[in-house]
């Protein structure tokens, strides 16, 4: 029966960062009516995406804090629920100082989804099926970002934009209840002793090197990922003249690429490493392919097709795919399980907090010229981004953090429910 439950927990995991994904994006594909009702503009847009971004930034770090204290049970039925009655609220919206309220609430549910599902993950499942649980329970991101446009597409065509958040809102409020029904404390297994290990002290971490590395490459590029997510459906209306109801069967593409290479982009770099690669020498491969593969990007400017568009699109957004794997397996080769869960946080901090500040210029820089410098930067930022880490990173290496301190039982936390 332990062993059921706990695969139910990782398939409800997988529905929970299938909605957030889903969540975040309908309102790329509802702008477009949005705007035409309302009269907002970019920069007003660019605005309402900072707004998610600020508390998505702030509940990034503060996510795992909150959790790691109430429990994942408690602590992901909360983030959830927020999140879900936020995206609830957009379909009663009738300003855009509603939409940036609601935009904003919608971010700080949200923020605590991945923390929530590591440290859930983390409690049920030792270190032989930790890895699958966890891939299973992330995966859901990316099949909400496919099915999100053109799930989106459809109930506004059923039930008008407003339907497209009512809808996927109220299916949150259920997983909240089924969520919370689950008897935790009379299936959940003991943590393994020989696992625990004490957390390095923070100042110790910003003393190191690579952190503030990692913490500069994710800043660099996490706004041109939201640039994906958050202006590709406006641009295929305004520039490639694609129909609002085309755009649904088009903007899942890229997304599907992006979930294809996330797998795949692990697998290669382990492949490399069964065939006497070093660590080192497999993550910076799969990086450096990645890096060129984002060259595409440009090009997107200047194809002659929507089709084709969509084909560079999918190729940048395979690339984002396999770097990303590789980036944080590469901070958890060097950082390991004492300080992996911190750094990923403090770079996803930093990578929201980019997002935020870059995109109301993005939308002044569409407004008032093109698309045109958006997508040439977003080709150019990878390859700085992998010279950055091979100038400041020479090897991908074990980081040593001294004598690790002896672990009693009496210092075993208590899983919460």
């Amino acid at each position: 029966m332990q062993k059921n439950i706990r695969w139910l927990i990782v398939w409800l995991l997988f529905v929970a960062t299938g909605l957030s994904f889903l969540d975040r994006q309908v309102l790329s594909i509802a702008i477009i009516k949005i705007q035409q009702e309302f009269h907002i503009n970019d920069v007003q847009y660019g605005m309402v995406n900072t707004s998610f971004l600020i508390s998505y930034a702030l509940m990034f770090t503060l996510g795992g804090w909150l959790i790691d204290r109430v429990g994942g049970k408690l602590g992901l039925a909360l983030s959830v629920g927020v999140w879900s009655i936020a995206n609830s609220l957009h379909a009663i919206m009738n300003s855009f100082s509603q939409l940036l309220t609601f935009r904003f609430l919608l971010g700080m549910g949200e923020g605590g989804c991945f923390p929530g599902a590591a440290w859930t993950v983390y409690r049920w499942f030792d270190k032989k099926e930790r890895a699958l649980a966890n891939g299973i329970a992330i995966g859901g991101s990316a099949i909400g970002a496919v099915i999100a446009p053109p799930l989106t597409i459809w109930l506004s065509g059923k039930y008008g934009w407003r339907g497209g958040f009512l809808i996927p809102g109220l299916v949150g409020i259920v997983w909240v209840i089924i969520w919370l029904s689950i008897p935790w404390k009379k299936y959940i297994p003991k943590i393994q002793q020989e696992e625990m290990q004490e957390a390095v002290p923070f100042l110790a971490l910003l003393k190191k090197r690579p952190t503030w590395v990692f913490i500069l490459i994710r800043f660099l590029l996490d706004p041109v990922f939201y640039f994906m997510m958050f202006w590709i459906p406006k641009y295929l209306s305004e520039v490639r003249n694609v129909p609002f109801e085309r755009i649904g069967s088009l903007f899942w593409i890229p997304f599907l690429a992006l979930g294809v290479s996330n797998v795949l982009g692990g697998w290669l770099s382990g492949w490399l490493i069964a065939r006497q690669f070093s660590v080192n020498k497999a993550r910076k491969t799969v990086m450096g392919i990645a890096a060129v593969l984002t060259l595409a990007a440009p090009a997107i400017e200047w194809v002659s097709t929507v089709e084709i568009a969509i084909f560079c699109m999918s190729l940048f957004m395979f690339a984002h795919g396999c770097w990303i794997t590789n980036y944080i397996t590469a901070i958890s080769d060097m950082f390991g399980q004492r300080a992996t869960s911190t750094v990923v946080g403090l770079s996803g901090t930093a990578g929201a907090i980019s997002g935020l500040l870059l995109n109301p210029l993005m939308g002044a820089v569409i407004q008032q010229y093109s698309y045109r410098p958006l997508w040439i930067a977003s080709g150019l930022l990878y390859p700085l981004a992998f010279a950055l880490l091979v100038l400041l990173i020479p090897k991908i290496t074990t980081l040593d953090w001294g004598t690790q301190p002896e672990v009693k039982q009496s210092d075993i936390p208590l899983t919460s429910s």
